[in-house]
């Protein structure tokens, strides 16, 4: 049996983080100009990269974090730097160039990690594996993160066909787009880390 409250607040909280509709306009950035069976790939492989990280880190986040002496704010700063770089190429037009990913799988990074299992997501999941107490609060968080990455899949491997409607020039418009929410994420996940950091200072 499930508990819907903890089903529920950590589904919510999820879907909030990771934002299914939100990554969809970065994720058809990123993949722009690859076959469509290369991207539907891809769109698997993000989703299972996510899974994997936040998997990990459910079961070993703070074991990982003691280890490496590394706090949650200093993630959620380093996060959003990454997030910020990746933006400013969108804008920038970088990525439309074969050149910068012909040879790297972006459905690891930055689609798995850190846009899908970023710094928010994983420590949304030390925390609620770290307060389930009980084997039914227990099942509801791992229920919880199955069904987001079930929704994430959905999302990204039905934006294909944005793809048909939008064209090329609808790509490029996405594209900047995507990098102007991206940057505002970025900077956003910053201020909460050092706002953190100032906070327990």
């Amino acid at each position: 049996m499930l508990d819907v409250a903890v089903f529920g607040s950590l589904f919510l909280t999820l879907f909030v983080i990771m934002d299914p509709p939100g990554i969809t306009p970065i994720f058809l950035a990123l993949t722009a100009g690859r076959p469509a069976k290369a991207q539907k790939r891809m769109a698997f492989q993000a989703v299972c990269v996510a899974g994997s990280v936040i998997v990990v880190f459910g079961l070993l986040g703070h074991q990982i974090l003691d280890y490496l002496h590394v706090s949650v704010p200093a993630l959620m700063i380093a996060g959003g730097l990454l997030l910020l770089l990746i933006a400013l190429d969108l804008l920038t037009g970088k990525t439309d160039e074969p050149k910068q990913t012909k040879d790297v799988n972006v459905a690891l990074v930055p689609l798995g990690m850190p846009l899908l299992a970023g710094p928010g997501a994983i420590v949304s999941v030390i925390l609620a594996v770290q307060k389930a107490d009980g084997v039914t609060a227990q099942v509801s968080v791992w229920s919880a993160i199955l069904a987001i990455h079930v929704v994430l899949w959905l999302a990204l491997r039905y934006s294909l066909l944005i793809i048909r409607v939008i064209k090329d020039g609808g790509v490029v418009l996405v594209t900047r787009l995507a990098g102007m929410m991206l940057s505002a994420i970025a900077v956003q996940q910053i201020i909460n880390g050092v706002t953190q950091v100032v906070r327990g200072g």
